[in-house]
């Protein structure tokens, strides 16, 4: 990727109510939710349905990976009105998933730098009064989870893109005290990497995801050894096999990493997982399969039920057969869970937050917030935004809206792609990209 030097497009990110959607505008609906980033602003909303999805190969199989550019003299992100975006740092290697501690502090994992940096904010400020280094020598870490949950965790996990480890922790501590204890290890680290964790709220199970290696299971066996058969007997329901054993799942441990089990099946690479205050869900955020055309088939958020199978790599948002795959697990036919909330094919979401703050607008308690880091197998770029998922009483409406926008610059060129969202103590929404290394306090006045 090349970055640009100099560009200066401040009027393409100012925050102002003309970018908000007008009240009373319809919520787009079937196709004329795809649209791409030039349509994207704060307030547009979508609805995207299983029965609106295109046939398969409707358009060709696009490769249109975005060139990074320095982010523009004054840019900011683009906010609802009432909202205003303050960098918190910048110049970071590959800021990914963060995660906020019991007592406020920011970890965030810096993946291709291997580290996991932490930051302490003044109060009510996004000026770090304290930053470092809280643990380097890693694995391209991602993931990052404290334990047990509640207010006095004793311990820092963090996933690995082939373990899970754990470091002692005290609340306060801005470095590590001691070497990481391995908790569980072996876990395979080609193609999908990014593997996240998280706890259930009784403390008792760890949730691990564990994306698939290859895009559609090209290089699978058409059966496994001793038979499909046997296998269909002995595994869980949708579970691949081969190269893919042990892939495109979210598996549950022990916390100290004993006991491992398949919670789910068929999910291609839930890339952020969290678990739903109001329910003590687990949620899971899914990056679907590529090259069967621009709107095919859609990006995902969905909370993940124990024993279901969700598609990959042999259907798709429900009884839709991937070509690629075609008569092959008849078997499996209707039985793929559809997702909850449905959203524009290739955002590629990476990270998902349920906001428990209270110093954003009423309308936004319980709702989730979704990093979508950007579409590269689409004709017209999508993604590179923050979208809100809407909820009522506690489950989704199928809704989103977008959140955070204007990180694009031109057709060819971004100079942002989230990947983290958090919610700090003081209810401000913390966002990472990884375009220009930034992290961002999203605050409302």
């Amino acid at each position: 990727m090349i970055r640009l030097a100099g560009l200066t497009i401040p009027t393409l990110f100012l925050a102002t109510a003309a970018f908000a959607q007008q009240a009373g505008e319809p919520v787009l609906k079937g196709a004329a939710a795809f649209g791409d980033w030039h349509a994207d602003k704060p307030g547009v909303r979508r609805l995207i349905r299983p029965e609106d999805l295109p046939k398969p190969y409707v358009t060709k199989s696009a490769s249109n990976g975005a060139g990074l550019v320095e982010r523009p003299q004054g840019a900011k992100p683009q906010l609802p009105p009432g909202f205003s975006a303050e960098m918190i740092a910048s110049g970071i290697d590959n800021p990914r998933a963060v995660r906020v501690a019991p007592n406020g502090d920011l970890f965030v994992a810096d993946s291709e730098a291997n580290q996991i940096r932490i930051y302490r904010l003044g109060e009510g400020s996004a000026k770090p009064a304290a930053s470092g280094i809280f643990a380097g020598s890693l694995n391209q870490p991602y993931g990052i989870a404290f334990y047990p949950p509640g207010d006095d965790p004793q311990w820092v996990y963090v996933a690995n893109s082939d373990s899970i480890v754990r470091f002692s922790y005290h609340s306060g501590d801005l470095k590590a005290s001691g070497e990481p204890e391995p908790i569980v290890d072996g876990i395979p680290s080609n193609h999908h990497w990014t593997r996240d964790i998280a706890f259930s709220p009784d403390g008792k199970t760890m949730y691990l995801s564990v994306g698939s290696g290859s895009n559609a299971a090209e290089d699978m066996d058409n059966e496994p050894t001793g038979g499909l058969d046997a296998w269909v007997k002995s595994k869980p329901l949708g579970a691949a096999w081969g190269s893919e054993d042990g892939r495109a799942d979210v598996l549950a441990f022990d916390p100290d990493g004993k006991n491992g089990r398949i919670v789910a099946t068929g999910l291609r690479n839930c890339s952020g997982m969290t678990v739903q205050p109001a329910t003590g869900a687990l949620w899971c955020v899914v990056n679907e399969r590529d090259a069967l055309g621009d709107n095919v088939p859609f990006e995902y958020a969905t909370s993940v039920k124990d024993g279901a199978f969700y598609g990959w790599p042999w259907y798709y948002i429900g009884d839709n057969e991937d070509p690629r795959h075609k008569g092959e697990r008849p078997d499996l036919a209707g039985k793929a869970t559809i997702p909850d909330v449905l959203m524009q094919a290739h955002s590629a979401p990476l990270n998902i937050t349920f906001y428990t703050g209270k110093s954003f607008p009423a309308e936004y308690d319980g709702d989730a917030f979704v990093a979508l880091h950007g579409s590269w197998n689409r004709g017209n770029r999508t993604g590179y935004k923050v979208v809100r998922l809407k909820f009522r009483d506690g489950k989704a409406t199928g809704e989103y809206e977008d959140f955070i926008t204007g990180f694009v610059v031109s057709n060819g060129d971004v100079w942002g792609r989230p990947v983290g969202v958090a919610v700090a103590h003081d209810g401000a929404l913390i966002v990472t990209e990884d375009g220009n290394g930034t992290i961002w306090r999203i605050t409302h006045e």
